[in-house]
């Protein structure tokens, strides 16, 4: 699979005073935003991460925004659960 045929993800929690759940798409990031990206998922908490394939990312996008509706309402989601959820559409 090419680099391109992918996307990198990174699920996290905010370490700012909300501490809500976000998720970034790195490959996805242009120039003018990239760095303030990264930098707000590298100072947050980690759930999980990985590379979602291609051509379902846009299918795969909806479970992790379903998955961070449920986690910023208060349900206990364990990542390995979201990776269960998530496994047909992962790299």
């Amino acid at each position: 699979m090419r680099p391109a045929d992918r996307v990198m993800f990174e699920v996290y929690r905010e370490a700012s005073y909300n501490r809500r759940y976000r998720v970034v798409y790195f490959t996805e990031l242009g120039d003018h935003n990239r760095d303030a990206e990264i930098n707000r998922a590298m100072a947050g908490e980690s759930f999980l991460d990985g590379y979602l394939a291609e051509p379902r990312t846009g299918e795969a996008k909806m479970v992790i925004a379903q998955a961070l509706q449920r986690l910023n309402d208060g349900e206990a989601l364990d990542p390995e659960a979201l990776r269960q959820d998530l496994a047909e559409y992962l790299a």
